[in-house]
């Protein structure tokens, strides 16, 4: 397991891509630092208003650009038929998938998580005393929508991997990810009650508040789950993708 976690993360740091996705995860910073900026100066001819945070405002660009790395992590490695080479040094494809889930996951958490703070930081340090909305509360209060956010995107990376394995197609896996952001939680509001409610509930976007205790101004109604309850239910959307990846990589030929 160790030579198997060791080989994925040289692969993991010796393509580019990886660079060009953790590069877009960071345009994150500027363009929190220059929403800020554009709000304040509104903020200084109106006395104050209410603006939304810039790292749950740009979170998606995030996500998608941190999945990257978890499709690539092995739709790459099919494009090129370096799979047969992995499956040769590591024999256990469930190794193999859990050594690229390991690298994968903790690239993308820490990753996530400085961005998200680097963000967060200097959006309230250019706000300054303007009232702006989502400066009024403290650090402590936000934290928890920080920690649930960056777990989203390390649980995307990882549905990116599992989704990978499934289609062997960058482009099927990239879109499969964007339509669980997008698509599907838009579908669920068109479902009849109270159906509707409880669906979205437990689509991926909505999650991340609900962790964080946000009642999502009741727009879930009967559906709101605890923040216990979707905490796991976002951890269940990697496990199943990766269950589902491994199925998929155990029965095919490489």
């Amino acid at each position: 397991m160790r030579m198997a976690f060791s080989s994925e993360w040289l692969k993991l740091r010796s393509v580019a891509s990886t660079y060009y996705a953790l590069g877009s995860a960071a345009l994150m910073m500027l363009f929190g630092v220059g929403w800020t900026i554009y709000v304040s100066s509104l903020a200084e001819e109106r006395g104050s208003l209410r603006a939304a945070a810039p790292e749950e405002g740009f979170l998606p660009l995030v996500q998608i650009s941190l999945a990257t790395i978890g499709v690539l992590a092995i739709t790459s490695e099919h494009a090129t038929g370096m799979i047969r080479a992995s499956l040769t040094a590591v024999p256990s494809r469930g190794t193999l998938l859990l050594a690229k889930a390991a690298v994968v996951g903790g690239v993308t958490f820490v990753a996530a998580h400085v961005v998200l703070l680097v963000t967060y930081v200097a959006a309230r340090l250019i706000a300054g005393d303007r009232q702006l909305g989502f400066n009024s509360t403290g650090f402590s209060d936000d934290l928890p929508l920080l920690f649930a956010s960056g777990v989203s995107v390390t649980v995307l990376a990882l549905v990116g991997l599992g989704l990978g394995a499934v289609t062997r197609s960058t482009a099927a896996a990239i879109v499969s990810v964007v339509a669980m952001l997008f698509v599907l939680p838009g579908i669920a509001t068109y479902l009849p009650q109270p159906w509707n409610s409880r669906v979205a509930s437990l689509m991926l976007p909505n999650l991340v508040p609900q962790i964080a205790g946000d009642r999502l101004s009741s727009r879930l109604g009967d559906g709101l789950l605890s923040p216990g309850v979707a905490f796991v239910a976002l951890i269940s959307y990697a496990l199943v993708a990766l269950a589902v990846g491994f199925y998929f990589l155990w029965r095919r030929d490489a």
